[in-house]
């Protein structure tokens, strides 16, 4: 969704027609991960009606263009992008709306946010899965002409670049345009125009939503990424059933690494209204002079899970995924401890001077690592502080990087702070390691990870 795209109808050939039970409830709860997987991130949107999402999960994007980036988001969309609760709220019954609206003078205004996270990937050897349970706009026909929502996925080094797509990776998890009962799953890669993607249209798949149509129900949207299998697959799924997928083998080298040798994705939600894909697919220039404002998207919740790979585990996994805090292989003097931070779980802690845990056999690979951010909470006392840091194969070597923190507003108030480390490439035991200057416990730690 980050570029000007020319996706045609010609994309729904193939598609298969499965049906399946129509009442489909208005929220559900995230399920629970199934066996072998782990949560590493959720959001519910069970805020009190007219809230914000939270703000410790998500980025509100506003305007018509990143700072510095390509106008109207690269894609030709037309509306201005808010914080306003009209457009973007929790509707205090368990789903987040995004509801495109129209002033007196014809301007657009809709919502887009992103995950503050930037590291979703699978473990070396493993899997990562991102849904989203959703109902599209509720509206067809010309009615429906120019609406375009969106749940899918950007490469991290986009993120204060805005100028290295496809090159870094786009999966579109749903797409959907001018109300058409219709998903698209979509890989971006490569060089735009062209490519091994076919820029600027992507690798596509599509399908009509099965049962009830994609904007009158909502559909389980599910993207998986599988590197415990070779070649490696990307996998588009709507309500568990598979319309889409690209192998490692269908892409050169260079390419499949360009896209997956980065710390991560964030996930994105947004409606559009115009561009070029709902131009595309309509034959004319969107919005259309019948379409109606007011029907927001409904996302009842968004959950991220990896499965196997020893992601922070003893044995090992990838610097770059992240690493639960709580799978220590060895520690001294913390304790694992229910957290309310996104996702659930568990953390360590709290810690004090000279408390330590040991991950063995982190691998940082070819790629230099070059940061290191942890999510960590503190309900220290005034005065209290000390540092996270971290250190390689010994926990006597020298610290290769560390951070300051001191109360955070309590021992669940949860953030996630970065510093710097000194190069890194290869395997390595990885400690954390905490000193203080004063005796009391300091801080609590969720999980972490490494960026280059």
């Amino acid at each position: 969704m980050s570029v000007n795209r020319s996706r045609w109808k010609i994309a729904l050939a193939g598609a298969a027609l499965l049906t399946v039970p129509l009442a489909l409830p208005a929220t559900a709860a995230v399920p629970p991960p199934p066996a072998g997987w782990t949560t590493v991130f959720t959001d519910d949107f069970t805020g009190a009606a007219g809230s914000l999402p939270s703000s410790a999960n998500w980025i509100i994007d506003t305007g018509h263009a990143y700072p510095g980036g390509p106008a109207n988001w690269g894609t030709g969309e037309i509306q201005n992008y808010t914080a306003n609760p009209a457009n973007l709220a929790q509707d205090g019954s368990g789903n987040l709306r995004i509801t495109p609206l129209r002033d007196g003078a014809g301007n657009w205004t809709s919502a887009r946010i992103e995950t503050q996270r930037t590291n979703f990937k699978p473990p070396s050897g493993g899997a990562l899965r991102i849904e989203g349970r959703i109902q599209m706009p509720d509206v067809t026909g010309a009615a429906a002409l120019g609406y375009w929502p969106a749940f899918w996925a950007l490469g991290s080094p986009y993120r204060g670049n805005y100028w290295n797509w496809p090159a870094v990776g786009e999966f579109d998890i749903m797409e959907n345009v001018n109300g058409i009962n219709t998903v698209w799953g979509v890989l971006h890669c490569g060089v735009n125009p062209g490519g091994p993607c076919n820029e600027t249209t992507g690798l596509v798949g599509s399908r009509t939503c099965p049962g009830a149509s994609c904007q009158s129900a909502f559909h389980t949207y599910t993207f998986e990424w599988d590197t415990s299998v070779s070649p490696n697959v990307f996998r588009w799924l709507v309500d568990g059933q598979q319309f889409h997928s690209v192998s490692q083998n269908q892409v050169d080298a260079t390419t499949w690494a360009n896209m997956t040798n980065h710390a991560g994705y964030f996930v994105l939600l947004n409606v559009a209204i115009g561009g070029a894909f709902p131009n595309n697919n309509s034959g004319t220039t969107t919005p259309g002079p019948g379409i109606v404002p007011g029907r927001p998207m409904l996302v009842d919740y968004v959950t991220v899970l990896t499965r196997g790979g020893g992601t922070g585990s003893p044995g090992g996994g990838s610097a770059y995924g992240t690493i639960q805090a709580e799978s220590y292989g060895q520690a001294a003097g913390i304790a694992k401890q229910a957290t309310s931070d996104s996702g659930g779980g568990q953390s360590i802690g709290p810690a004090g001077n000279g408390d330590w845990a040991s991950y063995p056999g982190v691998d940082f690979g070819t790629q230099t690592g070059r940061q290191f951010q942890a999510r960590v909470a503190s309900g220290a006392a005034s005065g209290v502080s000390g540092l996270v840091e971290v250190r390689l194969d010994s926990r006597s070597n020298p610290p290769v990087g560390s951070f300051a923190v001191a109360n955070t507003g309590g021992w669940q108030s949860w953030r996630t702070i970065p510093a710097n480390i000194s190069g890194v490439t290869g395997k390595h035991d990885v400690y954390l390691t905490f000193t203080s200057g004063q005796p009391a416990d300091f801080v609590s730690v969720n999980w972490f990870t490494f960026t280059p």
